[in-house]
Parts: C-alpha cells; sequence; structure tokens
C-alpha cells in the first residue's frame, strides 16, 4: 500500500489531487468498466454475496452464523473487486476448504452466480431497448462526454474488465461507448490466466514504447490502481456511489487512496476541469 499524503480539491470542485502528476503527455487511457462506466450491472454484490453465504452454509460444517459467514465474504468480495469474478470464486473455494467441505471448480460457482445476475441485467437491458429508460441512465454519470472529449484530444483508448469479454462487448454497445475504445475491449476468460488488466497495460507500453505519464488509468477498484502505479501511469480513481446493502462504499476512497490514486472524482460530471488540469490547459 501507498501511504496516504495530503490532499487538496481544484479550487470549487469535487477534484481531489492526492498527489501531483505530470501533466499534458498522455496519448493513451485504460478504463475500467463496470462502476467506472457502466452500470448495468449496479447490485451484483447483492446477488454474490448471499449466493456465497449460501454456498457456504450448504457446503460446509461451519458453525457460524449466516451473519458471520456474511462479514466474511463481504471483505472478500470488497477486497478483490476489480479482477476477474474468477479470483472471488477461487476466494471461495479456500473459504469451503477452511471449513472442511470440499469445494467444487472455481468456475461452477462462477456459472451459478452469473445465472442468478444475468435474470436482473437483462431486465435492465430489455428497459434500455423498450425505450423506458436511456443508456444514459445506466452509465457513470458524463462517462460517455469523457470518453468523447479524451478521444477529441488524440488519446487512444481501451476498455478492461474483470468482467466475461463477452458481456463487456454487449454491454459496452448498448452504452454507445464501445466505438471509443478503438484500442480494444478486453475482458475475463475461461482460460483466466489468458488476460488481466496489467497484462492489457503492459502490451500498450511495450508497442508504444511509453512512459508512465503518456498513460492515464482510469477505475473505481484498487487492482486498476495498483496496476497504474507500477508502471508509473496516472492513476484516476472514480469512487462511484454503487447500490449495495453492504455498505461497501464507505471505504471506496481510502482503498483508492491506499492502492495509489493520484486523484480522485466521485463521477465524470466535472470532466471539463478534470480534462484541463490532467493536459496542463
Amino acid at each position: 500500500m501507498i501511504a496516504q499524503p495530503e490532499s487538496s480539491f481544484l479550487e470549487g470542485t469535487l477534484i481531489e489531487i492526492i498527489r501531483k502528476v505530470e501533466r499534458g503527455k498522455i496519448r493513451h487511457a485504460v478504463f475500467d468498466f463496470d462502476g467506472t462506466v457502466s452500470l448495468i450491472r449496479d447490485g451484483w454484490q447483492n446477488v454474490m454475496v448471499p449466493m456465497m453465504v449460501d454456498v457456504l452454509l450448504e457446503e460446509t460444517r461451519t458453525n457460524e452464523t449466516r451473519e458471520d459467514l456474511e462479514r466474511t465474504v463481504v471483505e472478500f468480495v470488497d477486497g478483490l473487486t476489480g479482477k476477474q469474478t474468477i479470483y472471488q470464486m477461487i476466494q471461495l473455494c479456500e473459504e469451503i476448504k477452511k471449513r472442511g467441505g470440499a469445494p467444487k471448480d472455481p468456475l461452477h460457482y462462477k456459472d451459478l452466480y452469473n445465472s442468478l445476475l444475468l435474470p436482473i441485467v437483462d431486465k435492465r437491458i430489455a428497459r434500455l431497448k423498450s425505450g423506458e429508460i436511456r443508456a444514459g441512465d445506466l452509465r457513470v454519470p458524463m462517462s460517455l462526454e469523457f470518453l468523447q472529449k479524451l478521444r477529441k484530444r488524440g488519446v487512444n483508448l481501451y476498455l478492461a474488465s474483470g468482467t466475461d469479454i463477452e458481456f463487456v462487448r454487449h454491454e459496452a454497445a448498448l452504452l454507445d461507448v464501445a466505438p471509443y475504445f478503438e484500442g480494444g475491449i478486453f475482458g475475463a476468460l475461461r482460460a483466466y490466466k489468458d488476460f488481466s488488466k496489467a497484462m492489457v497495460i503492459q502490451k500498450i507500453l511495450k508497442d508504444f514504447d511509453l512512459s508512465g505519464s503518456e498513460l492515464l488509468i482510469v477505475g473505481d477498484g484498487y487492482v486498476e490502481i495498483e496496476n497504474a502505479k507500477a508502471v508509473g501511469a496516472i492513476a484516476l480513481g472514480v469512487a462511484s456511489v454503487e447500490n449495495n446493502r453492504y455498505n461497501m462504499n464507505v471505504d471506496k476512497r481510502n482503498r483508492l487512496i491506499h492502492a495509489g490514486a493520484d486523484i480522485l472524482i466521485p463521477d465524470f460530471q466535472e470532466g471539463d476541469r478534470l480534462l484541463a488540469y490532467l493536459f496542463n490547459e
């Protein structure tokens, strides 16, 4: 973890500058998807946590209460947010073993989770397609406009998500953001070791021979922020408010700061001021 420095806000904004960065050099930017651009899967924790608690109750000999298990699950689910979903399922398998159970393959639990989440996602998509809601209702505020303005400045954009690639591509298209990610859209694979956000970042650095300050990493999870700091990139943390009943939003700001975020925003509504700062305009 990176020590928390003194921070300040850009005057008259909610843009929090945690540490100064070299400005005006950004050529490429990598975005997380869920919670950073998309709200289609908002509330996914309300599905994953009770599913995992049920599994622990059914597949182990634990004497813990449901409330005890819920606290354990919330802690590791929250801590692994930003990584591929499979890693949360791998940890679930470890928790089963700790309690004397014999876990199934992590992919089994991932498939179970998707089977519970997808009906909720599909209902939101159906409302979008029917015109009951608009694409903007399912995007983090002003995220589309932020992408558009980055592209106008000649920045190459990439999307890298821990959600399965087929879902990411489909949902990015529904939200009208896919065309802006000309650098590529990346997501989780069944062969999960063949993808990570860090791998995407390393390829961009190598392909374009970038220095750290030429790369911007944007996300609401600690994983992509840590990935950014590992290569000296500018880390923009999005402390977005998520709809979950486990109070996971409370420590999001501190978690992003401890991971190494250089700048924090609640969303992209002050995008013009943020861009002026990043590009030293």
